[in-house]
């Protein structure tokens, strides 16, 4: 592939969606939108309560299915493959509420995680081997708790819980990563930690956040998109977004 190819490549966003609509019992709750999402960017999507936003990483991660519309993610359509599909293909997702083995360690968890790890099969011919202990190790690391990787997951406080299922989804190595409001329930300290971690996460994927927490969006957002009834209502940096009149009136301004 020529220089010029390349370019081109790394110009394309790595997540477009567009024209996408899902609707229950005749309610849009995702009504035509269109997201795109660069190499390495940071996107974090606001809104009122009942905007869509959940509902959107529901869509690009196969938990609902879309009525209209297409999810390209790098070059391949995901709108109708299964979840487990989509994770394969690189695609990371975080819930609101920390979904982690509370009776096993920190290091029991992110071997879990790793790819080929413990699952039902993989669990009879997994073995311990140098490169899964440096990976777990490596991860601990990134995620603040390379001294907690031998506690049991459930002695953790909140805000590690989040942290450790993040971890879970670094183990994997995707190349999108969803978080759904991250820093909910964290310490002023955690959120500080969590922004520092976005930060350095993104240097090598996208992440797509959502949030409700403004302060921690200014300090993370390399763009804000505003969704309201399942559309977009603005779109662009967290200045032009907070003097968007009609951002300040449906959100902002509540």
């Amino acid at each position: 592939m020529n220089a010029k190819a390349v370019g081109f490549e790394m110009n394309k966003p790595v997540l477009a969606v567009e024209g996408l609509t899902v609707s229950f019992d005749g309610f849009k709750a995702v009504d035509n939108l269109n997201l795109y999402l660069d190499r390495n960017e940071v996107r974090v999507v606001i809104g009122p309560n009942g905007a869509g936003k959940t509902t959107v990483l529901d869509l690009i991660c196969g938990k609902t299915r879309a009525t209209a519309g297409s999810i390209r993610f790098k070059d391949q359509e995901l709108t109708r493959l299964p979840e487990y599909k989509i994770v394969r293909a690189g695609v990371g997702r975080k819930f609101q509420n920390p979904s982690i083995y509370e009776n096993l360690s920190v290091f029991e968890n992110l071997e879990m995680s790793y790819p080929g790890g413990r699952k039902v099969l993989g669990a009879l011919l997994f073995k311990r081997s140098a490169a899964v202990v440096q990976r777990v190790e490596q991860v601990a690391e990134e995620i603040f708790l390379a001294q907690w990787l031998h506690t049991e997951a459930g002695l953790l406080s909140h805000g590690q819980k989040q942290w450790l299922e993040i971890g879970m989804l670094l183990m994997q190595d995707p190349e999108l990563l969803m978080l759904d409001e991250p820093v909910a329930g964290m310490s002023v300290n955690e959120r500080a930690q969590t922004a520092e971690l976005l930060g350095r996460i993104s240097q090598n994927r996208s992440v797509l956040v959502i949030e409700h927490d403004m302060e921690f969006v200014k300090s993370i957002a390399h763009k804000v998109t505003v969704l309201h009834q399942g559309k977009v209502l603005a779109e662009g940096s967290m200045e032009a977004v907070q003097s968007n009149p009609k951002v300040i009136e449906v959100y902002l301004g509540h």
